[in-house]
Order: C-alpha cells, then sequence, then structure tokens
C-alpha cells in the first residue's frame, strides 16, 4: 500500500520533500503539500497520512507518534524565516502581539520569550499574515516562513526568534521534524535529506521567482541558517522548550521524546 505524508511547501521544507517530488523517492509515497504546517500536524493527528513534517509543539498533543531521528528543520542560531517585527521598540516595550498562527510552535516560542525571557505578558491576537496589517493593529507581529524571509526589505525592526532563543539559552531550537505512526520506519528520510541538500542549485531555481531573494540569498538561508539535522545542543534545546511550554501551561504534558527505529 502506498504511503502517504505530508508537509508544508515552504522553501526550509524543500530539500526534505525533494525527493518525493523530483528524486529517488518520486512516485513511492503519495506527498500531500499545504502552505499551512499546522495542516500537517491536523492529518497526522486525524490519522489520514502516516509520517507528517510536524512543528514539534504538535508531539506534545498527538497520542502514539514517534519522532523520525536526526531530520529537522532547525536552526543553531539565526533562522531568519521566524521573526518577531516591531516599528522601532524594543520587545521589551511590546505591549501587544499580533500571532501568525499557521506554526503553533513559533506561537509557543513567542509566549516562552515574553514570558520566561522578558517577564511581560503582552495581549495576544491572531491574524493573517500581513505584516502591515498587524502592525497597524499591534506593537510587534510574528511572522513565519516565506513571508518573513522578505523582511529585510521593510524598514521595520525585526528580531530573529531562534537568535533571540539562542542569546537566553545558548542552544539550537528545533521548529520541526518528522512524526511518524510507525515505530518502524519504511522511508528512509535521512536518504531523501541528503538528497534534496545535493540539489540545493535546482530547489533554489525552483523558488527564485516566488520568495523574491536573490540565488545568494536563498543559498545561505538553505545552507547556513537551516539546520537539516539534530545535533545533542539542538535536542537539548527542543527538550527545554517542552519543560518551559509545560511550566507555562503552553502544553497539558511533557512526553518524553521517543524515537522511531
Amino acid at each position: 500500500m502506498t504511503k502517504r505524508i505530508s508537509a508544508s511547501s515552504y522553501l526550509n521544507t524543500a530539500p526534505l520533500v525533494w525527493s518525493f517530488l523530483y528524486g529517488q523517492n518520486h512516485g513511492k509515497v503519495e506527498l500531500i503539500l499545504d502552505n499551512a504546517p499546522a495542516r500537517s500536524a491536523e492529518l497526522l493527528s486525524q490519522k489520514r497520512v502516516d509520517a507528517a513534517l510536524v512543528p514539534v509543539f504538535a508531539y506534545q498533543s498527538i497520542d502514539d507518534i514517534y519522532l523520525v531521528p536526526d531530520v529537522c528543520v532547525g536552526a543553531h542560531d539565526r533562522v531568519r524565516s521566524v521573526c518577531l517585527v516591531t516599528k522601532g521598540e524594543d520587545l521589551s516595550e511590546v505591549t501587544s502581539v499580533a500571532l501568525d498562527s499557521s506554526s503553533r510552535t513559533s506561537v509557543a516560542l513567542t509566549k516562552i520569550i515574553f514570558r520566561e525571557f522578558l517577564g511581560v505578558e503582552p495581549e495576544w491576537k491572531e491574524a493573517e499574515p500581513n505584516i502591515d496589517a498587524m502592525l497597524a493593529a499591534s506593537d510587534c507581529a510574528l511572522l513565519i516562513g516565506d513571508p518573513a524571509l522578505r523582511l529585510a526589505q521593510t524598514d521595520y525592526r525585526v528580531f530573529d526568534l531562534a537568535e533571540v532563543w539562542n542569546k537566553f539559552t545558548g542552544l539550537g531550537f528545533v521548529f520541526a521534524m518528522w512524526m511518524s505512526r510507525s515505530s518502524q520506519q519504511s522511508i528512509d528520510f535521512a536518504a531523501s535529506r541528503n538528497e534534496g541538500l545535493a540539489h540545493v542549485e535546482e530547489i533554489i531555481g525552483n523558488y527564485l521567482s516566488e520568495v523574491s531573494l536573490t540565488r545568494e540569498d536563498i543559498r545561505s538561508y538553505l545552507t547556513a541558517n537551516i539546520s537539516y539535522s539534530v545535533d545533542e545542543n539542538m535536542r537539548e534545546g527542543m527538550e527545554l522548550y517542552f519543560k518551559l511550554a509545560l511550566k507555562h501551561q503552553l502544553v497539558s504534558k511533557n512526553k518524553p521524546l521517543i524515537f522511531a527505529d
């Protein structure tokens, strides 16, 4: 039976899905792509897919799933595509935050940063990912994915969320991982990642017209900013993230990390 998997169609996921679209795994699985990472979590929760590239926050709320080891979308320090944005204010001056709710991982990370590290509780407002509209209604906005990459072309003040996390913890951050319904993997997601990373130039060509960045910017983002492997520092970061999410009542439990074979 053909396996069904799901992932978001952001630029940062492209090396992880390239093999399934164009490479050695093409035709071997049914791949569902969607703009919102939260949609993949929903499909996995509803048992409509066998595996999904899911924001890590969802791990605590979906029963009977396993983390696929080593493969992720993360960052050791600066990620560029998950940002808090103001019209000039420092984060300590913020009283309201417009939240792009398409990734609950980043929403929870934002709340942890304000509550745990800055000691403030701004007003939270869900919003569509339109930076001008968000900042018209709030002091600060959380923007993720490809729209966040374009912020360098604006006059807004940008705070990189992974960089802020690293500043306070010294740790990297894992934003998303493949998660599976089965403890035994029939898909080699690590080999698929490696194949995708070997075709970065082709990926850049596919996205040039979509993200309005230069070839050099995209290459730097995919090869220097994003980490597609989970090292010990990033694993510690994920464990601390879940611990703090429980402390601040953003999750109802903190189950241990369980990896598929």
